[in-house]
């Protein structure tokens, strides 16, 4: 017989409580349920509402918040070894930048670092026995040599100058570096560009006039390119002789243009440039005709660097993830496309 109105809801109650118990009492109650409401003109409504409950019982519920990236890491500033097989790099531990050594395979990370200062720039010998790089702590920016297994850490230049990017001669006799030229950021202030020999620490003035930073000395040393500031959102990429003489714009673009580096044949020069909204990395001849995008990227890219073969470009790129930031080390193979 057809159950009462109040009948009926409290054995509702009944079997929807066994439902959400486990699949056996949800079969179990079908069962049942078919029972007490035969021939109750409020069967399929109460078949309905049971289905209805159990597939919301078994769909996943959510989402009730969302994921972001928690861990970030800073990994920068490759330089690679005479023989093309591995490369120092900066990166970030317990807050300070520490320079690693790793092969180019991923394999066989060291750190030569471990003191409480930041070390930033590294730069290779063409002998491979030496790292320069920069020393920061109190205040001081001084460039260090080192041994390339991290040990005989000695200064290069006077303490009494901030002095940043050093970038070696081809002879290996005498590395070039300019004066820093943040001292009061965010506003520029004027950096020269020096050379100093290794054995004696005779200094020479190479580049004056204006902001010169990021000294790139050509495969045969005969030229050296820089980053030039014009103004306060431009910066262009200048080629010079090698004693700073015939200084001259190459890239002459209203942009953000700079980081400059020689291929090892020295037939190209790679530059960082934000002319199309983010940095990204271009390629040049050493005249500044034939200007040619590397690769496509979001975020910040900067400081490119050729392997020794010429095959490949590494750049560290910089970008917001999340509520953090990540600065990567990225590479782009030139004749990915090549047919």
């Amino acid at each position: 017989m057809p159950v009462s109105g109040e009948s009926y809801v409290k054995a509702c109650f009944q079997q929807l409580t066994l439902l959400i118990a486990d699949e056996t009492a949800f079969q179990a109650s079908k069962k049942s349920m078919k029972k007490i409401v035969s021939g109750s003109a409020a069967a399929g409504a109460l078949a309905f509402l049971l289905a209805t409950v159990w597939t919301s019982a078994q769909m996943p519920q959510g989402p009730i918040g969302i994921a972001y990236q928690f861990s970030h890491s800073v990994n920068d500033s490759p330089s690679f070894s005479p023989d093309g097989e591995e490369m120092v790099f900066v990166s970030v531990v317990a807050g300070k930048e520490q320079l690693f050594r790793m092969r180019l395979d991923g394999k066989r990370a060291t750190q030569l670092t471990r003191d409480d200062a930041d070390h930033e720039d590294p730069a290779w010998s063409p002998d491979g026995k030496h790292i320069a790089f920069v020393v920061m702590r109190k205040g001081l920016e001084q460039i260090y040599l080192m041994n390339a297994d991290g040990s005989g850490a000695e200064p290069l230049t006077p303490a009494e100058v901030k002095t940043i990017h050093p970038n070696w001669h081809p002879d290996g006799r005498s590395v070039a570096y300019c004066t820093d030229d943040d001292l009061k950021p965010p506003k520029k202030n004027p950096a020269e560009i020096y050379s100093i020999e290794v054995a004696t620490r005779k200094i020479t003035k190479l580049i004056e006039g204006g902001v010169n930073t990021y000294p790139a000395w050509s495969p045969d040393g005969k030229k050296i390119a820089f980053r030039r500031m014009l103004a306060e959102n431009n910066s262009e990429v200048f080629i010079a002789n090698a004693d700073g003489s015939d200084a001259r714009n190459l890239t002459n673009d209203p942009a953000f243009d700079g980081w400059p580096a020689w291929s090892p044949d020295g037939t190209k020069i790679a530059f960082a440039s934000n002319r199309r909204g983010s940095y990204e990395i271009y390629i040049m001849n050493p005249d500044g005709t034939g200007v040619i995008k590397v690769a496509n990227n979001e975020g910040r890219a900067t400081a490119p660097q050729w392997t020794k073969d010429g095959k490949n470009i590494f750049f560290p790129l910089c970008k917001k993830v999340d509520f953090s930031f990540d600065c990567q080390i990225y590479a782009v193979k030139l004749d990915a496309f090549a047919k």
